[in-house]
C-alpha cells in the first residue's frame, strides 16, 4: 500500500493546487474579482514605492535648498552651473555600473516592455530608474518626477506578478495598476492616473481593466495623503470671467500651444535620434553642461518648475518673463532628456504650458475685450501642452480638474485642448511624444486589435484536456478502448504529434470490412498491432509552449514554427491541455 504523505506535504500540495486553480481562473478574459484583488496590492506596493522616491527627492531638496524645495533660484550662480554637472557625472557612473539593457528607464520603456515583451520589467531597469530619477532631480535638471514615477509603478506591480508565476494576460492589467498607482501617488491624482494608465498604457477601455485601475489608483492616493497629506499641488479659484467672447481667444492660444508641443516634440526626438550613437561619456555631461548652462542664465528652469507654475498663475511672473522661461524650458528639456537623462515629461509640460499660458494671457488683457485673468489661462495651457506633448487629452483635462479643485476651468480647458491636440497631429504632422521615440527606435508603440483581444486571454483558459495519449504502436483492442473515451486528440508519446480520432476510427471500420478478418475479429484485435504513424490518418504536428503564455504568445508560436498545435506542459512532466491553430482562430472571429 502506498504511504500516506506527511501532513505538511499535504498542506504543500494543497497550496500548490490553490495556486494553480488561481492561476487558471487569471488566464481567463473576465477574472475580475482576482485581478481586483490583486490592482488593490498593485496600488499598495506601487504607491509605497513611489512615497520613497518622493520623501528622497522631496525631504533632500527641502534640506539642501534655501527656503524651500523649488527653490534651485536662490543658490549661488556657481551652485547653479555646477550642480547638473555633478549630477551628470553620478549618472555617467551608474550607467557606466550597468550592462546596456539595463540602462533603459522612462515611460517609453514601459510601454515597449507592455506591447512588446508581454509587460515583464526587469528589477535593475526599475533600479537604474530609482536612482538615475532620483539624481536627475535632485541635481537640478530640468525633468519631472512622473516618468520615474510611471516607470517604477509598473515594474513593481510587473515584479508582483511575476513573483506569483501568474499568467501573461494578467500582467497587462497589473501594469496599468502599478502606472494609475504611481500617477496618483506622485501628484495625487487618482482619476487621471486611470485614464493616463488606460489612455496611454493599455490604449484600451475594458470594464475588467477600469476595475483593477481604479482601486489600484484609490491606494496610491491614500497612501500619499497619510505621508503628505491631502494637498492640491496648484490651488487657484480664478475663474473664466469672458465666457463665450473668450473662445476665440483661447482657441487661437491653442494653436500656438500645438506649434511649442511640436517644436518640443521634434526637437527632442531629433536630439535623442542625432545622439543615439554618442558615447555615454559625451552625452551625459552634454546634457549636464546644458542644464548648468540653463541654471545659471534663467534659473527657472532648473528642477520640476512647480514654483515657476506658482508664479504663473498668482501673476508674479508676467508675459515677458514667461515667454522666456518658456523657449529656456522648451529647449534645455528637449536636450537633457534626448540626451539620455532619465526624467520625465509631463512635469515639464506642465510648467511650458503654465508660462504659454499665462503670457497668453497677459497679452490677451490688452485688447479690447473682457478676459479671464492670466492665472485662468495659465491653468487652461498646462492642460492642454499636456494633452498635446503626451497625446492624452482626457488624462490632461481630468489631471488639471484634480490638480486645481476648479471645475469651472473645464469648459474653456476642453476646447483648448482639442484644438492644440488636432493641430499638433494633423496640422504639423506630430504624433505623441512617447509614440514618436519608439517609432524612430524601430519598436511597436500601438498594439493591433488582434493582438490586444488576444492578449488578454490566457492559454489555459482555452486549452482542451479531452486528449488521450498513446504509444506509436497499439492493437486494435487498444485503439478501440482509447476511442470509447471520446478524446477530441490522441497524442503519440515522444513524437510531438497529434492524431485526429476519426482518422484512427475510419481506419479500424477499413479493417473490419476485410473478409479473413470477419471470421475472428477478436483474435485479430487482441494481436495485430497498428503502426499509428502508418495509418492513412490527419496528422498535426505540435510544440510546447510556457502556461504563463497569451493566446497572443500563442499566435505568435504557431506562426513562427510553422506548425498548427501547441501543448502546455504539466508542473511534474507530461502535458496539461492542448492548443490548436482552429481554437484560436475560432475565439478570434468570435
Amino acid at each position: 500500500m502506498p504511504t500516506e504523505p506527511p501532513p505538511f506535504e499535504r498542506l504543500r500540495q494543497r497550496r500548490r493546487q490553490a495556486a494553480e486553480r488561481w492561476r487558471n481562473r487569471l488566464a481567463h478574459v473576465d477574472a475580475l474579482p482576482q485581478l481586483t484583488l490583486l490592482g488593490l496590492a498593485s496600488g499598495i506596493l506601487a504607491g509605497s514605492v513611489i512615497i520613497g522616491f518622493r520623501l528622497l527627492v522631496e525631504g533632500s531638496l527641502g534640506h539642501l535648498l534655501p527656503g524651500h524645495g523649488e527653490n534651485f533660484e536662490g543658490l549661488p550662480a556657481l551652485f547653479r552651473f555646477l550642480l547638473p554637472l555633478a549630477g551628470a557625472l553620478g549618472l555617467l557612473a551608474l550607467l557606466y555600473a550597468v550592462r546596456a539593457p539595463s540602462r533603459a528607464t522612462g515611460v517609453g520603456h514601459v510601454l515597449d516592455r507592455l506591447h512588446n515583451h508581454q509587460g515583464y520589467l526587469s528589477f535593475r531597469n526599475a533600479g537604474v530608474q530609482f536612482i538615475g530619477g532620483a539624481l536627475a532631480l535632485l541635481s537640478g535638471h530640468s525633468a519631472g518626477r512622473e516618468g520615474p514615477a510611471v516607470h517604477l509603478g509598473a515594474a513593481s506591480a510587473s515584479k508582483l506578478g511575476q513573483w506569483l508565476h501568474l499568467p501573461n494576460n494578467s500582467l497587462r492589467p497589473l501594469v496599468a495598476c502599478g502606472v494609475a498607482a504611481a500617477i496618483a501617488a506622485s501628484f495625487n491624482t487618482p482619476m487621471a492616473g486611470v485614464i493616463f494608465a488606460m489612455e496611454v498604457v493599455l490604449m484600451e477601455y475594458t470594464i475588467a481593466g477600469f476595475i483593477p485601475v481604479i482601486l489600484a489608483a484609490v491606494a496610491g492616493t491614500t497612501l500619499t495623503q497619510l505621508a503628505f497629506g491631502p494637498d492640491i499641488v496648484f490651488m487657484d479659484g480664478q475663474q473664466l470671467t469672458g465666457h463665450l467672447s473668450e473662445l476665440p481667444i483661447m482657441a487661437a492660444m491653442g494653436i500656438i500651444i500645438a506649434l511649442a508641443a511640436a517644436t518640443y516634440i521634434k526637437l527632442h526626438s531629433g536630439c535623442a535620434r542625432h545622439t543615439s550613437r554618442w558615447p555615454l561619456w559625451l552625452r551625459i555631461p552634454l546634457a549636464g553642461l546644458v542644464a548648468g548652462l540653463g541654471g545659471l542664465w534663467i534659473p527657472e528652469v532648473m528642477g520640476m518648475g512647480y514654483d515657476t507654475i506658482d508664479g504663473a498663475l498668482t501673476g508674479e511672473l508676467i508675459g515677458p518673463s514667461l515667454a522666456l522661461v518658456l523657449i529656456a524650458k522648451l529647449v534645455i528639456t528637449a536636450l537633457v532628456l534626448g540626451l539620455g537623462v532619465p526624467g520625465g515629461v509631463i512635469g515639464p509640460s506642465l510648467v511650458m504650458g503654465a508660462c504659454l499660458g499665462g503670457a497668453a494671457g497677459y497679452f490677451a488683457a490688452m485688447l479690447p475685450v473682457t478676459v479671464s485673468e492670466p492665472g485662468v489661462y495659465a491653468i487652461v495651457g498646462m492642460s492642454a501642452m499636456m494633452a498635446a506633448v503626451i497625446n492624452a487629452p482626457l488624462a490632461a483635462i481630468i489631471a488639471i480638474l484634480e490638480l486645481t479643485y476648479n471645475p469651472g476651468i473645464l469648459f474653456p480647458g476642453m476646447l483648448v485642448v482639442v484644438v492644440a491636440s488636432l493641430s499638433t497631429r494633423w496640422l504639423f504632422r506630430c504624433d505623441g511624444l512617447f509614440s514618436t521615440l519608439l517609432e524612430q527606435e524601430g519598436k511597436s508603440n500601438r498594439p493591433k486589435l488582434m493582438q490586444q483581444l488576444l492578449s488578454r486571454t490566457g492559454v489555459r483558459s482555452l486549452m482542451s484536456r479531452r486528449f488521450s495519449l498513446a504509444p506509436r504502436e497499439i492493437t486494435q483492442r487498444e485503439a478501440r478502448e482509447l476511442l470509447k473515451l471520446k478524446p477530441e486528440w490522441i497524442v503519440l508519446q515522444d513524437k510531438n504529434l497529434l492524431l485526429e480520432p476519426a482518422s484512427l476510427a475510419q481506419h479500424l471500420e477499413t479493417l473490419e470490412a476485410v473478409p479473413d478478418r470477419a471470421s475472428a475479429p477478436d483474435e485479430h484485435e487482441a494481436s495485430e498491432h497498428l503502426d499509428l504513424l502508418a495509418i492513412p490518418a490527419r496528422r498535426v504536428e505540435m510544440i510546447a509552449i510556457s502556461p504563463l503564455a497569451n493566446l497572443y504568445e500563442a499566435w505568435q508560436a504557431l506562426n513562427q514554427s510553422q506548425v498548427d498545435a501547441l501543448y502546455i506542459p504539466a508542473p511534474g512532466g507530461g502535458i496539461t491541455g492542448l492548443v490548436t491553430r482552429e481554437q484560436l482562430e475560432s475565439y478570434y472571429r468570435l
